[in-house]
């Protein structure tokens, strides 16, 4: 509460300095405004941001430092009030400053240069501690068990009492098995709707469709498992796979992969849309000059004007395909198997994931340590997918500028 409460009180007093370094800078100026050398809304920035960095930067080092437990509970009275006293200061150094010659523009922008490079820096940071948390823990599991059996294993048996199987071909299989026909579901329907709202649809259509389009994008993804478990999967079993022969029950991969395509529907579309869009409208009327039909036009000069675009936006939607859980949770079962038929249960990595983590388990046994592997084996598949789409996208984006 002190922490919060010396924040406020910073805030407050960074307030005051900007209007109050405002009114110095109209009265340093005299009747001309043009003698000082910025503008006096740079003088107010300047003294609040020099009045609210200095206990911005208390705080945040305190709580960092109360989370390792270098600082007590106890200190927050004595940080608040250094942080109120850092504020001060600052804010009395940035009055003095205020002057006729004072370059308060000059300051603003390399304060706000150093507050941008430091959030690049705390993003770079974090993903860096991603890693190589995933990469530590990864290491405990391999020292615990082979790493051979590990990525060349067909069986997956966790067995937290000993001899667990701990393959994880079954689960990459079902991965990229579900993702596969997501991706089958989404892509043309996906790229179908983009050609239709950029090249056919008049304004007041694409006006409406293409929000209703993005409006999947923003259900959470646990209506659409639960629109899986109760809608689809039941469909599918008592249409197609008893009749069949092929299964008797509603959690399959075809039910989860129906459902996922029609969640990166939207991914497809509005990214495709977005890149058929910037083609640009020479190349269309150049060749509609030449005698070709709109639709040849669209087949044989923008689709391939665009295609590197359009790849990299289906790879980002496998990208995101493969993340995916609470789908795959309810639509397509947890059974980690390797098997053709598409009516079956079969699970993902990312589910596993969830059910190696979830329990009073033993955080140093192998069956709880290979999360982490798992983890760290799907974000280098999906970093390798949006490397390959970022490098397709750059390559060869530049031939048609």
């Amino acid at each position: 509460m002190p922490l919060s409460w010396a924040f406020i009180a910073s805030l407050i007093l960074a307030i005051a300095g900007y209007f109050a370094a405002r009114g110095r800078a109209f009265a340093a100026a005299g009747p001309d405004i043009r003698r000082l050398h910025s503008r006096p809304t740079y003088h107010g920035y300047s003294v609040a941001l020099t009045t609210l960095a200095p206990p911005v930067a208390v705080i945040v080092i305190a709580s960092f430092l109360r989370m390792t437990g270098i600082l007590g509970e106890q200190s927050g009275a004595f940080v608040g009030l250094l942080a109120v006293a850092a504020g001060i200061i600052g804010f009395v150094w940035g009055l003095t400053r205020i002057g006729v010659e004072y370059k308060a523009r000059d300051t603003v922008e390399r304060i706000v240069m150093g507050v941008l490079i430091l959030c690049s820096t705390i993003a770079i940071l974090t993903t860096a501690g991603i890693v190589l948390s995933l990469v530590f823990e990864t290491g405990h599991f391999f020292q615990k068990y082979s790493w051979t059996e590990f990525f060349f294993g067909t069986n997956w048996t966790p067995r937290f009492q000993g001899n667990s199987d701990l393959g994880i071909l079954p689960l990459l299989w079902g991965t990229l098995y579900i993702s596969f026909i997501a991706l089958l579901v989404a892509v043309p329907i996906g790229m179908f709707a983009a050609i239709y709202m950029s090249e056919y649809a008049s304004k007041r259509v694409r006006g409406i469709a293409k929000p209703a389009i993005e409006v999947l994008a923003g259900i959470p993804t646990i209506v659409y498992g639960l629109f899986a478990l109760i809608t689809v999967g039941p469909m599918l079993r008592d249409y197609f796979a008893q009749p069949l022969g092929l299964g008797q029950s509603g959690a399959s991969v075809l039910t989860a992969g129906l459902v996922m395509g029609i969640m990166l529907i939207p991914f497809v579309s509005s990214l495709s849309d977005d890149i058929i869009n910037a083609v640009p409208q020479s190349l269309r009327d150049g060749a509609l000059g030449l005698g070709s039909t709109p639709s040849e036009t669209i087949k044989q000069v923008v689709l391939p004007a665009a295609l590197p675009g359009i790849v990299g936006a289906v790879l980002l939607a496998a990208s995101r395909a493969i993340g995916e859980t609470m789908i795959v949770v309810l639509g397509a079962g947890a059974a980690a198997r390797m098997s053709l038929n598409p009516f079956e249960a079969m699970t993902t990595i990312t589910v596993k994931i969830v059910s190696q983590l979830t329990g009073d388990n033993d955080f140093s046994a192998p069956e709880t340590l290979v999360a982490f592997a798992l983890g760290l084996t799907l974000f280098v598949i999906t970093l390798a997918l949006n490397i390959v789409a970022l490098y397709i996208v750059r390559k060869y984006r530049e031939q048609y500028e």
